[in-house]
């Protein structure tokens, strides 16, 4: 049986992509800061599917995280990767706070980064994988209010593009998962500081991004970008000036999100 690493996996776009890959019998190795609700998932897996599954409760911000994972399972073989974790943070760059965002910096960037190497290593010796990052829509433009955020996983989708190239012939595959605003938990954690989250187009159903990531990832895709509007609005910033762009993300972000 084939084995899974999942990083965010006890809720929202991780759970789903979890329970894809339990249905496809991988053995599960589940990251997750939450232990009660990781702890209720493992639970759930084993009761209902034939599967091995471990639980390593971390916080995925902190330094050198990844070499602990790898050093907790002993550098076991990964079969597919998923970097699932992260979260969002609304407010004005001179306002937000510092340790927020450091943490939200090291988990999508430095600890995704790291741990996709520790992984590759592995996979191309055994000359197969699988990995999915989680990238957004918000990496196809800048994003006021949320600058930290857009940034960020717009390096996700670079690199995840770049490292796909690289690994050609392989046997390795890179896909970038770029979902748009979707009903999980990420939502209520983005707008924690204001009165409400005022978004309802567009939002889409959990377990249909994970399906289309899931199988963009199974046929080896380098991005994916789930929902026909999306990919129209992705592709928007290249046929408008960039300020442009930059001032109706501002505008969507404060309409939606501001108190």
């Amino acid at each position: 049986m084939k084995t899974a690493l999942v990083t965010g996996a006890a809720s929202g776009l991780g759970y789903e992509l979890t329970l894809l890959l339990a249905k496809d019998a991988y053995n599960l190795i589940l990251v997750d800061v939450n232990a009660d609700s990781l702890s209720h998932f493992k639970s759930h897996l084993e009761t209902n599917f034939k599967v091995k599954v471990v639980t390593l409760v971390k916080d995925l911000s902190l330094p050198n995280v990844a070499q602990d994972i790898m050093d907790a399972i002993d550098n076991k073989p990964i079969d597919a990767l998923i970097n699932n974790a992260g979260f969002g943070l609304f407010g004005s760059f001179t306002e937000t706070d510092w340790e927020r965002e450091s943490s939200m910096l090291n988990l999508h960037i430095i600890t995704t980064t790291h741990l996709t190497k520790l992984v590759l290593e592995g996979m191309i010796k055994r000359g197969s994988g699988k990995i999915l990052n989680m990238s957004s829509l918000a990496a196809f433009q800048p994003g006021p209010l949320m600058s930290i955020y857009y940034a960020s996983k717009s390096y996700m989708l670079s690199f995840s593009e770049a490292i796909a190239n690289e690994l050609k012939g392989t046997g390795v595959t890179v896909t970038a998962l770029c979902p748009g605003p979707t009903k999980t938990a990420f939502q209520e954690t983005v707008s924690e500081n204001t009165s409400n989250n005022k978004i309802k187009f567009n939002m889409a159903c959990p377990k249909q991004v994970a399906l289309y990531g899931y199988k963009a990832m199974l046929k080896g895709k380098s991005y994916a970008i789930p929902g026909g509007f999306n990919k129209f609005l992705a592709a928007l910033p290249r046929f408008m000036p960039r300020n442009t762009a930059t001032s109706i993300v501002r505008k969507i972000q404060t309409k939606n999100r501001a108190n």
